[in-house]
């Protein structure tokens, strides 16, 4: 069949798009329509040699090829799902032996054979990480969660006081049953640290011990690995060196939640691994990863010009959009491409849920700036007990506001595609992450950058540092009880800004007790600090 381009010229003509470029797997349940994309009959064959590439890249990848050249390692998440693909018998063995540690200590933390120092039953999980570390598990929990199974999770992934301050308090009539999962793959980032820091005071000034309820994961001899080995916490899981953050969530850091939350990991593992064989067809219409690449490539004409709107028409994958902005954004949004040259690459993405938030930016989608491009996610059977009320059911009325929303913006020629999921559990959803991942890494390839490194996020980091010390210098400096201006601070402290000063010191002034702040605010120069005595 001739495809008509896009936008077709009348009903008939998409639903020959429909029907040509239609994509189904009977095995996962999962429908994947690019119709509404601008693609021609001409693309397949113009970025034929492009894809060709792109699969071989992929295949070296997963035969343990040198991915992240910056840190010199092999980037092998795909293997956690199918350890046997792993390159040498060690690392197979190693993942193999972790999913059966992790599977034997959820079940005996959530059976009972694994008490607390006080002989009780754990009822709560604190789960300290950021980015991949944290995303990941919230994605998780607030996707397969039963109120009835496992343990009741609550997250730090921020260093913001208040937020810190409330978690901890609300953990306080529980505090003696609570396990706490430290994740930071170096074991050396300051976010986690904090956080750990910060509830560690709290459950020692309550007369409880760490390191009984205490559980790492992390990589063999991080700082991490060794403060949890040397004071002997409750357990160790491995994070490798291969396995980024943003797409860690089949190794330890998705595995232990689903284990804890009384779940079947591998029942994950499997819809990822499913998921990966089909993405491994070196056809693009054939292979839905290929098919979202092309239409991600095409839509922002190979630059990323169209931002991706994600609207999952379901409440379960409310934060699948914040999944998928670290996971796509930190890996395609880079600077140069792998010859050096600078192309400021990038896809950003940005949405939350459907019907709700369609009344939030719908207007703006379907009549405001050509700028983006939906990815509509739709779930059919979405099992519930309410009943039919008026002849319909919330469901249909869903389906409704999801189709309606679809026809109002390929009607104004807004792309859209869809992704259709006969039933959301742990299957699919392994299924769904996994065709996001390959995608990302094809759409890389198309566009010749490294999907696997991080230089941006590497460089906020020490900038961060930097001004981290920068505070430190500060406060040595106004212990000896003299007074200083912004400009005199400047002039003490090496790579130090007047600027990066005044901020500095607006934190420091909600500390009225310890600090005098003389000046106008609105003046930075005429502002001074000291020491109370």
């Amino acid at each position: 069949m001739q495809l008509p381009d896009y936008p077709p010229d009348n009903n008939n003509q998409q639903w020959d798009r429909f029907c040509e470029l239609l994509w189904y797997s009977e095995e996962l349940g999962i429908w994947l329509d690019v119709s509404r994309m601008n693609i021609k009959n001409s693309d397949f064959q113009k970025l034929n040699s492009r894809f060709s590439k792109a699969f071989e890249s992929m295949e070296e990848l997963e035969d343990g090829g040198i991915a992240n050249k910056d840190e010199e390692r092999m980037v092998g998440h795909y293997w956690l799902r199918n350890p046997k693909l792993a390159p040498n018998e060690l690392i197979c063995k190693s993942i193999s032996s972790q999913i059966n540690d992790i599977e034997l200590f959820g079940q005996s933390i959530l059976n009972g054979n694994l008490l607390t120092q006080d002989n009780q039953k754990f009822t709560d999980i604190v789960w300290i990480g950021i980015g991949g570390s944290g995303l990941g598990p919230i994605l998780l929990t607030n996707s397969m969660q039963n109120s009835n199974r496992g343990l009741n999770f609550h997250f730090f992934d921020n260093v913001d006081p208040e937020g810190i301050r409330n978690k901890i308090d609300k953990l306080k009539d529980n505090l003696s049953t609570t396990l706490f999962v430290v994740v930071s793959k170096s074991g050396g980032t300051p976010e986690p640290k904090i956080c750990m820091d910060q509830v560690r005071f709290f459950v020692e000034s309550s007369g409880k011990e760490w390191k009984s309820q205490a559980v790492a994961i992390t990589m063999k001899q991080s700082k991490l690995y060794k403060l949890a080995y040397e004071e002997n916490w409750l357990r160790i899981f491995d994070l490798p060196d291969w396995v980024g953050g943003r797409t860690s969530i089949t190794s330890a850091v998705g595995l232990l939640p689903i284990t804890l939350m009384g779940f079947d990991n591998r029942e994950f593992l499997e819809g990822a691994s499913s998921m990966d064989k089909i993405t491994r067809v070196k056809n693009i219409s054939s292979n839905p990863a290929a098919l979202l690449a092309l239409a991600w490539y095409l839509s922002g004409d190979g630059k990323g010009y169209k931002d991706m709107v994600v609207l999952p028409y379901c409440d379960s994958l409310e934060v699948f959009s914040k999944y998928l902005q670290q996971l796509i954004m930190e890996s395609l949004g880079k600077k140069n491409d792998r010859k050096g040259n600078e192309v400021n690459q990038g896809l950003a993405v940005y949405g939350n849920k459907g019907s709700t938030d369609q009344h939030a930016y719908v207007q703006q989608l379907r009549d405001g700036i050509d700028n983006f491009f939906v990815t509509f996610i739709e779930v059919l059977n979405n099992p519930n007990n309410l009943p039919t009320l008026d002849d319909s059911s919330p469901s249909e009325y869903l389906s409704g506001f999801y189709q309606g929303t679809r026809l109002a913006l390929s009607q104004n020629k807004r792309q859209n595609l869809s992704i259709t999921i006969k039933q959301l559990d742990l299957h699919s959803l392994g299924a769904l992450i996994a065709l996001f991942e390959r995608a990302v890494g094809l759409y890389a390839e198309l566009v010749d950058i490294n999907a696997y490194d991080q230089p941006g996020v590497e460089a906020g980091k020490i900038a961060a540092s930097d001004i981290i010390n920068v505070q430190l210098q500060i406060q040595r400096s106004l212990s000896t009880g003299i007074e200083y201006t912004i400009n005199e601070l400047h002039s003490k402290i090496k790579n130090s800004t007047p600027e990066s000063i005044y901020i500095i010191l607006r934190s420091m002034a909600v500390d009225l007790d310890k600090y005098t702040i003389n000046g106008d605010w609105s003046d930075p120069k005429s502002l001074s600090i000291m020491r109370n005595k």
